[in-house]
């Protein structure tokens, strides 16, 4: 089953939906993180997944990233627990399929896991 980590108020996040569902025939478990935040755990072992350290999945943009974050000399653990506190923080859309994760920007990423 393929896990698609959505946040529904952005575009990108529900243009990879519409990819999965109409252009590849898929229908995966769709989580709103947003509504449903993920734990540490969970965000530490897709972060495995996707091969990328905290700082990457780090939405820079956010207002608390510029605010609390940007300029700081902060662990992995310290962004980590960041996006449990704050998950608007996270990258977005995120495709899980199996032990492979991947960011659906652009949606063609999303094919690299399929």
């Amino acid at each position: 089953m393929i896990m698609y980590l959505h946040n529904p108020r952005c575009s990108k996040s529900r243009q990879g939906l519409e990819y999965l569902k109409d252009e590849k025939g898929i229908t995966p478990m769709v989580v709103k993180y947003l509504d449903t935040p993920l734990n540490f755990e969970e965000i530490g072992q897709i972060l495995k997944k996707l091969g990328m350290k905290p700082d990457e999945l780090i939405r820079k943009n956010e207002d608390y990233y510029k605010n609390e974050i940007k300029g700081k000399d902060l662990s992995n653990e310290e962004l980590i627990q960041a996006m449990v506190d704050h998950p608007k923080l996270i990258e977005r859309p995120i495709i899980i399929n199996g032990s492979k994760a991947v960011v659906g920007r652009p949606v063609e990423n999303i094919d690299t896991i399929l």
